[in-house]
């Protein structure tokens, strides 16, 4: 947990993708963030959680559901959505962080 802490701490935008491998949304939203990714470049990250390798994460997030995405900036959640979002929205999200 003290390696997450430490990335969301950035002062870089910081997207989590809380996923589960059995989940099929969660499998729509993986070209999605590497797309988003790809146009972003260093100016900001994106890092996935596995709900089930992370449940403690899950649970001191309060997770509900997943895909459950949560934008960080210098360590505060700025933003949070569950469900599939479209690369359309991130991109506009992180312009509005970068």
């Amino acid at each position: 947990m003290e390696k997450f802490n430490a990335l969301i701490n950035s002062d870089k935008p910081v997207l989590v993708d809380f996923f589960a491998e059995w989940c099929g949304p969660c499998k729509t939203m993986a070209p999605i963030l590497k797309d988003v990714k790809s146009q972003f470049g260093d100016k900001a990250t994106i890092i996935k959680v596995d709900v089930d390798k992370n449940p403690g994460a899950a649970n001191s997030f309060q997770l509900r559901g997943v895909p459950t995405l949560i934008m960080f900036k210098a360590g505060k959640q700025v933003w949070r959505q569950s469900g599939v979002v479209t690369a359309g929205e991130l991109k506009d999200l992180f312009l509005k962080f970068v």
